[in-house]
């Protein structure tokens, strides 16, 4: 009779932990953004603007908008980009931050980048990089994410989400 009271519990308890170990790993795979805490956001998105700025007419411009915020300069050089929509990578092909050594095509994805963060001499605190995609890689309502990898190394130094807003900021 001792027997069958020490199993219950034990299997009591094996059930209980493997329900927690599952809902753990479901937790981890639909949102893995919850577990993206080790990977700091010195250089955040700050808009996704969607509207021509001449004629303020929605042409779905995918323009970001990037402000570094952190403390030291970077090495814009030996950074590079990682563009997602909604969690899957987009093909846009940011090999350096330098706005002097990137070369864009229409095969890359990225029509140009500019703004201060981006000139020789490095990305300094504050300063701001705006990255114009193709038309449509962004549409009002998607979770814009930017992974910032140093080289070499392949390094993830920056990871940043924004929501494109339907009012095309």
């Amino acid at each position: 009779m001792t027997e069958d009271a020490v199993s219950s519990p034990v299997g009591t308890i094996l059930m209980v932990a493997l329900t927690i170990l599952l809902a753990a790993l479901m937790l981890f795979i639909m949102f893995p953004s919850l577990f993206d805490a080790a990977v700091p956001s010195p250089i955040q998105i700050t808009a996704v603007r969607h509207y021509d700025e001449q004629t303020g007419r929605l042409n779905f411009d995918s323009r970001v908008i990037l402000v570094y915020k952190g403390e030291k300069r970077l090495n814009n050089t030996c950074l590079r980009a990682v563009f997602y929509r909604n969690e899957q990578q987009v093909p846009a092909v940011i090999s350096t931050l330098n706005g002097y050594q990137f070369i864009n095509t229409v095969h890359t994805g990225v029509q140009w980048i500019g703004g201060e963060g981006c000139r020789d001499g490095g990305w300094c605190p504050d300063q701001m990089v705006s990255i114009d995609l193709a038309d449509h890689t962004f549409i009002p309502g998607d979770v814009v994410r930017l992974d910032v990898i140093e080289m070499p190394g392949n390094q993830v130094i920056s990871r940043s989400r924004y929501r494109a807003s339907q009012l095309g900021t």
